[in-house]
């Protein structure tokens, strides 16, 4: 019953934020600055919210998000400019293509751990990065011209599914085992988990998302080029969440949106933009090395003003 409560609750929060910044946007107290802004907010959410299942709830130190964002960018791009299909069928090739490379990265690579699964997974985004950079048929270096198909209601349906699909994977027995191999993985094994399966399905789960996320990143601008997908994207997307706190999925939304709204506003001054990345994640790490949520959820807080424990991560 409380679970139903909280799920509903959910369903209703989420669909009073979208009818009040659509109407807000319809109406236009929203000039298409700040509408941009809470698009790209949105996306940068589903990164974030998807390389979490990863890193925070299944403890692979992934760096190659990069690469599953442009496949689905590029994909669906192709999908919209080279087949002229519909934008909606676009997203979700773009989203089946991303998870179909995670698990091609995903099955070789993820029994490697730590610092070689880390340099893997970068190496994978590099080669993506190169491979569009040298195919004509989507622009080479120069990039790909798109049209703008990206909307506000096509973000927030997909952020909307992104976070509960990852909840619920996060609340079910797979989620449980996937949290047990990030605790301790040679116990997770002893156990009888089957780590490897685990692994390459958050793996390939979190590809299609980042995939999703392409698809709507492609087409909330006009041109797509391999730059925007180097290395430092990669680590933008994992201050995401380790800022907002390994294991804690209202962590990387929270992180993420305070991150692009600075990013946003400093987009004029990319060098103060970086000075202020960095300070922000030296003093998180001298003065809160857990993240800005821990491993605790918004959930968790209302537990305990309610004098309950409101989850085992309760008192971390």
């Amino acid at each position: 019953m409380k679970k139903s409560n909280k799920f509903w609750l959910f369903i209703i929060l989420a669909v009073f934020v979208y009818g009040i910044i659509q109407f807000l946007i319809t109406t236009g107290v929203l000039n298409p600055f700040y509408s941009n802004m809470l698009i790209f907010m949105a996306i940068n959410t589903m990164l974030a919210v998807s390389l979490h299942l990863i890193i925070g709830i299944t403890g692979q130190f992934s760096i190659g998000h990069a690469g599953f964002l442009a496949v689905g960018a590029y994909i669906s791009a192709i999908f919209t400019m080279k087949l002229h299909l519909p934008f909606p069928i676009a997203i979700l090739a773009g989203g089946i293509v991303a998870a179909a490379a995670g698990l091609i990265v995903g099955i070789p690579t993820l029994r490697l751990r730590g610092d070689y699964l880390a340099i893997a997974t970068l190496g994978f985004a590099e080669i993506i990065r190169i491979v569009f950079l040298n195919i004509e048929y989507v622009g080479g270096a120069a990039g790909m011209q798109v049209s703008h198909l990206t909307t506000w209601t096509y973000t927030f349906i997909c952020l909307f599914i992104t976070v509960l699909v990852i909840v619920n994977f996060t609340n079910s027995r797979h989620g449980r085992a996937a949290i047990s191999i990030r605790e301790n993985e040679i116990a997770a094994d002893a156990m009888g988990i089957n780590t490897t399966y685990y692994k390459v399905v958050a793996f390939a789960l979190g590809s299609f998302f980042a995939g999703i996320a392409g698809s709507l990143y492609s087409h909330n601008f006009y041109i797509i080029q391999p730059a925007n997908f180097g290395f430092l994207k990669s680590f933008d997307i994992l201050i995401y969440v380790v800022l907002g706190g390994l294991g804690s999925l209202s962590g990387s939304v929270i992180a993420g949106i305070l991150l692009t709204i600075i990013s946003t506003f400093l987009q004029d001054y990319p060098e103060t933009r970086m000075i202020i990345y960095s300070l922000v994640l030296i003093i998180v790490m001298l003065y809160r090395p857990q993240g800005l949520m821990g491993t605790r959820e918004i959930t968790d807080f209302f537990g305990k003003w309610k004098g309950t424990k409101g989850g085992s991560s309760y008192g971390k």
